[in-house]
Order: C-alpha cells, then sequence, then structure tokens
C-alpha cells in the first residue's frame, strides 16, 4: 500500500488508509485494486451490501421528485410510507415515528423525549437515566452521558452531567457457582438497587442495547435478564429505552433484537442498518402514549434539519423492500448460527480465544491470556488494532474495541452483510484464521494444530 497524500480532512488520528474505489456485494476496492472482504459491514451498518441496484434506482428515482423538503414546511410521501412500514413491525403501541440522521441523534431523540413526557405528566423531578458500564449510545453529549465508556467521556466531563450506571451483564467473567437464568436475575436486580440508591421519584428512564454492540463485543445476556428489566421498570414507572442502532433492523434474526425475549420497550432507537450505508438516517420509535401527551402539552421541543428527508426516507423504505425481498432477516439467523459455529471452532486451535458471543450477524470473539480466570491479554500487545491490521492486510475488515470500558481487553466483531453466502463465510474464516495465527506467532502465544 502507498502513502495515501496529504489531506484538509481532519482525520481522528494519524491512522490512514487506502483510498475507496468502489464496493459491490460484500466486497469493497480501494484505488489501487486490491479487494477487502467487509467482514463487519462497515460499523455494522451495511446489512444489505454495498451498490445494491434497488436501493440506488429508488434513490435516483427520488432524486428525480425532489431531494429536500424542510419537514415544517412540507409532509412528503417517503417519509409517510417508512414510518407506517416500520410502525407494522414495532411491539403493538409503539406507531409513532421521528426521523433523524444516525444512532446519536436517535439516542437523544429518546432521552428528549422521555424527559418531556415526564415534564407533561407534572414528574418534572425525573431526570436521571441509568445505563449500563461498559455501554456506548453516541457521541453527542445527551448520549455521551449515558454512555459507559470513560475514554470517551472523560475529556467532556465538565461539560456532562454524568448518569448513573449499573454494571453490564457480563456473566461469561462471573466465577460464581450460579446457573445463567440466576446470573441473569442478579444483574437484572442491580438495576432495582440502583433505583432505590438513586431515589425512585428522579429516575426517568433505564437504556441498554438488547444484544450489546461495540462497547461490549455482541453481549447477549441471560434470557431471564429481560423480562426482569421490564417488571423492574414498571414497578417503579420508568420507561425502557432499547436502542437497536446496531442490534435492529434484522441484524440478530429478527427486526428488533429484543424480539428473540418478546421484550416491549416504550422508546426504540433505529439507525446504522436501517438506511444500510445508503443515506445517513435513524429513527426513533415511541409509544404512541408518550407522543400524544408531550404532542398535547405543546409539542416536541426538539428537531433536526434533515428530520424525514424525503431522499433518506425513499433509500430506508427500499433497504426494507430488499431485506423483505431477500428474506434477509431469516438469512441473518440461518448464517449467523453457521458462522458462529466455525468460531466457535478456532477455540479448540487459539487457546487465547476466551469467548464467542452474539446472535445472528452480531458476532464477537474475545481474546484473553487465560480461559480459566478470562484475565486479558497485556495492554501492550494492542492485540485490538494488531489482529485488525493484520486482517486488513489480507484482505479482511473486522472491527475490535477494548473490552472492559475501553481500556482493557480485546474483543473483535465479525459481522458481515446479511447476504454473505456459504463461500464468502468460507473466506472469511480462511482470512482469520490465518491473522490469528500471524498475531500468535508474533505475540509468543500458543497454538494447536489445525482440525
Amino acid at each position: 500500500m502507498t502513502n495515501p497524500p496529504p489531506s484538509n480532512l481532519f482525520y481522528q488520528t494519524r491512522l490512514r488508509r487506502p483510498m475507496l474505489a468502489r464496493g459491490e456485494g460484500v466486497y469493497l476496492w480501494d484505488s489501487e485494486g486490491r479487494r477487502y472482504l467487509d467482514g463487519s459491514s462497515g460499523a455494522m451498518v451495511s446489512n444489505i451490501g454495498h451498490s445494491n441496484p434497488a436501493v440506488l434506482a429508488a434513490m435516483r428515482r427520488q432524486m428525480e421528485l425532489s431531494t429536500f423538503g424542510y419537514r415544517l414546511h412540507f409532509e412528503n410521501e417517503p417519509a409517510e410510507a417508512l414510518a407506517t412500514r416500520i410502525a407494522e413491525r414495532m411491539p403493538e403501541g409503539l406507531d409513532r415515528v421521528f426521523f433523524v440522521s444516525g444512532g446519536s441523534e436517535a439516542v437523544e431523540s429518546c432521552l428528549k423525549l422521555a424527559r418531556q413526557y415526564a415534564v407533561a405528566r407534572g414528574e418534572g423531578q425525573r431526570w436521571k437515566v441509568i445505563s449500563r458500564f461498559p455501554s456506548y449510545h453516541g457521541s453527542t453529549l445527551g448520549a455521551l452521558a449515558v454512555t459507559g465508556m470513560s475514554l470517551m467521556s472523560a475529556p467532556f466531563a465538565p461539560m456532562l452531567r454524568e448518569m448513573p450506571k449499573i454494571p453490564a451483564p457480563t456473566c461469561y467473567l462471573d466465577r460464581d457457582g450460579l446457573s445463567l437464568e440466576e446470573r441473569g436475575l442478579r444483574y437484572a436486580r442491580m438495576l432495582r438497587e440502583e433505583i432505590l440508591a438513586q431515589g425512585p421519584e428522579t429516575v426517568l428512564a433505564f437504556i441498554m442495547e438488547p444484544v450489546g454492540g461495540a462497547s461490549t463485543g455482541a453481549l447477549v445476556a441471560p434470557d431471564s435478564y429481560y423480562a426482569e428489566i421490564r417488571a423492574i421498570c414498571d414497578e417503579f414507572g420508568i420507561l425502557l429505552i432499547s436502542d437497536e442502532v446496531m442490534s435492529g433492523a434484522g441484524r440478530t434474526g429478527r427486526y428488533l433484537a429484543g424480539e428473540h425475549w418478546g421484550l416491549r420497550p416504550d422508546l426504540v432507537a433505529l439507525s446504522k442498518g436501517f438506511g444500510a450505508g445508503y443515506v445517513p438516517l435513524g429513527a426513533m420509535v415511541a409509544d404512541r402514549t408518550i407522543a400524544e401527551t408531550v404532542i398535547d402539552a405543546g409539542g416536541f421541543v426538539h428537531g433536526h434539519t434533515y428530520a424525514g428527508n424525503p431522499l433518506a426516507c425513499a433509500a430506508g423504505l427500499a433497504v426494507l423492500d430488499e431485506i423483505d425481498r431477500q428474506d434477509l432477516i431469516a438469512a441473518a439467523a440461518r448464517q449467523g448460527a453457521a458462522l458462529k459455529d466455525r468460531l466457535q471452532g478456532l477455540m479448540a486451535r487459539y487457546p487465547f480465544i476466551g469467548d464467542v458471543r452474539g446472535k445472528g450477524l452480531l458476532l464477537a470473539f474475545e481474546l484473553v491470556a487465560d480461559v480459566e480466570t478470562m484475565a486479558p491479554l497485556p495492554v501492550g500487545l494492542n492485540a485490538h488494532l494488531r489482529l485488525v491490521d493484520i486482517a486488513y492486510d489480507a484482505g479482511l475488515i473486522i472491527y475490535s474495541r477494548r473490552t472492559r470500558g475501553g481500556r482493557i481487553g480485546d474483543h473483535f466483531l465479525v459481522c458481515p452483510p446479511l447476504i454473505v453466502s456459504d463461500s464468502e463465510i468460507d473466506e472469511i474464516m480462511d482470512k482469520l484464521d490465518r491473522a490469528l495465527a500471524t498475531f500468535a506467532a508474533e505475540a509468543g502465544l500458543p497454538v494447536g494444530a489445525p482440525s
């Protein structure tokens, strides 16, 4: 790879990557002709793959009609149609849709609507939003206040009103002799303890990802966790906000990840796979009672210039059509099960893989120094960066984060587009196997014989 030329773009770090030339299906090509298999769908965004002809055609048709109409001046058909289609996929009663341009905006909208609902009901003392640690809910200041990742929030601490946190249900790390069901209940009941500690009359909402995203690496709680969380929220009259930005839009094998457990939230945040990388698009979906109460009290004091943009919503409709036409939600469940089985198969050859987890095609594996204690690898190895670079050089894109609050631990998300074929899963596994072997050799880690 040649060094890229100087740029006036403000890059987040000194790391530079090749220039993107084009994308098709599960592949991306750089300007020098190298092909990469997009094994993480970007940042878990490109659910239907790249350059889908039907979506591009729908966008062209809408471009011929209008690309922008301000929401306070006009309604538009794509936004109305997409809102109807999304409401049909939601749990009963969640049928008021507010469009935004991304996940942080979707979460911010949920927080603001929840607060305005409390005020409209004469419960102005409710303002605290409990979340989990680790967690990630966005990079705007409001979303960052409920994000449990100190490396991200620390620089802005004087500007934030930090919200209370409870531990994420990282049961795979526990060595307590409890059953999974008992662990799920124990973690859920930490919410009840925190509500009581904060003062129930001051707590507005609890926000969580039904299946963890970047911060916890596709973390799935025991089944007992979800119903108990809902019951605790109901006990104290607290709203449940489901952050489905990464887990929604079919990626886990259901349209919403919470459907796996019959979870009925009060507010849902959607983005990423919702627009599938074709346009910046997200949505807040609200319980109609919450929305109507706020409207009757004077209206929702919130908004963004591009909310309900007709071009974005036309693309969102076409993405939804492709999910249905190709039966991609079922494909996510089927191919996800196959890929997870293959990832688990690597654990015998690479004893430093301590856990494989996730649902559907939201999957991750975590590297550790000791599988018995789950002690993380030494921080100095920078495994979360080095393995990604090795795989990238081999033509495979995966996504990584520090596992335990952003400071230690190494997990890797393997989340290809929902269109991934059997042969493409073979390619992912071949490249990943070789990347792990290279990393192990560099780091002096043990490797078993190939299976």
